[in-house]
């Protein structure tokens, strides 16, 4: 439902929580002051609440009410692990362009990290090194560890997005490989770079990282190519 002037009443809620300056955690108008207030019906109110609920900007809490939402990046991951599935060759080619932008995210950040990672924050890494081999979750944590530092939330949130993708897809890639020793030294790498304040080096050994994970990418992608008849 739109009204006049173009707005969706969705966004015309949305428009209301900036209006008001109502913070994550805040508790929303009820559905009856939402009628009054936006001039619809109480089916049309619900269902804007409910499209906004599944984009995590309001949170509704039974018996309580409901609350203006954190907006987490998580709510996008089935629709761009969807996207990435949907792609040619069954998101092979989709699944290279994901990690090609983690990369250069990733590899830019990590400069940055190069100069101002704690002597505590690096044993915490090698800690996470040393459990890749029993852990897959470890390697999520390493990186999410890695930038936490840079205080930029939106970051965090969008590396733990391309990594939950990433692996939602990975099985499309094939059987998986037994890669366990190279992912170790690999993350090795990184972290030494990082003891040595060494910004050119970690950006090198975030490179070889990304490097490895393309060329498995590229190995299913050449398995997909029909052979010609």
């Amino acid at each position: 439902m739109r009204t006049r002037d173009g707005a969706s009443l969705q966004e015309r809620i949305v428009a209301l929580i900036h209006e008001r300056g109502l913070a994550p955690g805040a508790p929303m108008p009820t559905e009856v002051q939402l009628t009054d207030l936006l001039g619809a019906s109480r089916n049309s109110v619900r269902e804007a609440v409910r499209a906004l609920k599944a984009l995590g900007i309001v949170e509704i809490r039974h018996g309580h009410g409901t609350f203006v939402g954190h907006a987490s990046l998580d709510v996008l991951t089935p629709s761009l692990a969807f996207r990435v599935r949907s792609g040619p060759g069954g998101g092979i080619r989709a699944l290279h362009d994901l990690v090609e932008v983690r990369e250069l995210l990733e590899t830019e950040l990590i400069g940055q990290v190069a100069q101002s990672t704690s002597v505590a924050r690096l044993a915490a890494l090698d800690a996470l090194v040393n459990g890749m081999d029993r852990d897959r979750e470890a390697d999520r944590a390493f990186h999410a560890l890695l930038y936490k530092s840079c205080g930029n939330e939106l970051v965090l949130q969008l590396i733990g997005l391309f990594w939950d993708v990433y692996h939602q897809v990975e099985p499309t890639l094939g059987p998986p490989e037994e890669r366990t020793a190279e992912i170790v030294v690999n993350h090795r790498r990184i972290v030494a770079a990082l003891r040595a304040r060494d910004t050119r080096a970690a950006r090198e050994a975030m490179r070889l990282h990304f490097r490895d994970v393309k060329a498995r990418i590229a190995r299913a992608e050449a398995r997909s190519v029909p052979a010609p008849t």
